[in-house]
C-alpha cells in the first residue's frame, strides 16, 4: 500500500497491511483496516488525514481449462488431450485421446488454472471426459457444448 498525504510534500510512503476486520459497517460500506507504514522522518502524526492506495499483486497470465475437463482423483488430477492419429488402414488421420496428468491451481468461475501437465494450443475434452478410456477414437462435436463464464451466475428454474 502507499500512503500520500499533504504533510508529506509530494511523497509517497510505502506500508503494508497487517490487519483487516472482519465486520463490515453496513451504513458506510467501509472496511476497518491495520497498517504499518515506515515513518522515519516522523511527518505523519495520530489524527492526521491522509490517502492509502492498495497495490494489488501483478496479474500474469495463466493456462485455464473448464473445471468439468477436469477427472479428479485422490492422486492425480487428469484431462484428456484430443490428439491427431495416423489410421493404419487408408493413412487417413483421426482423432484419438491420451489421458494426461495436470497439476491445477486457482479456481475462477467455470474456469480452474493448469499449472503443469498441458501446453497452450492443445485441444482438450471439455466436457463427457468421464466416459472416455486412453487412445479411444473420437469425433469433436461442439453444437451442444455449454457456455462457461469466469463469473457465472444462476438462473431461476
Amino acid at each position: 500500500m502507499r500512503v500520500t498525504s499533504d504533510a508529506l510534500l509530494g511523497q509517497a510512503i510505502e506500508g503494508k497491511i497487517t490487519a483487516i476486520s472482519l465486520e463490515v459497517d453496513a451504513a458506510i460500506r467501509n472496511i476497518r483496516i491495520q497498517a504499518t507504514v515506515a515513518n522515519h522522518q516522523e511527518h505523519l502524526r495520530p489524527g492526521m488525514f491522509g490517502n492509502v492506495a492498495v497495490i494489488l499483486p501483478a496479474s500474469k497470465n495463466v493456462l485455464a481449462v473448464p473445471a468439468t475437463a477436469v477427472l479428479y482423483a485422490p492422486y492425480s488430477d487428469s484431462v484428456f488431450v484430443v490428439d491427431e492419429k495416423k489410421s493404419e488402414n487408408n493413412n487417413q488421420p483421426g482423432l484419438v485421446v491420451r489421458q494426461q496428468v495436470v497439476q491445477l491451481g486457482e479456481k475462477r468461475g467455470d474456469f480452474v488454472a493448469v499449472v503443469s501437465g498441458v501446453e497452450a494450443g492443445e485441444t482438450i475434452v471439455s466436457t463427457g471426459a468421464f466416459k472416455l478410456r486412453n487412445g479411444q477414437a473420437v469425433v469433436v462435436d461442439n453444437t451442444l457444448a455449454p457456455e462457461f463464464k469466469l463469473s457465472p451466475e444462476p438462473r431461476d428454474g
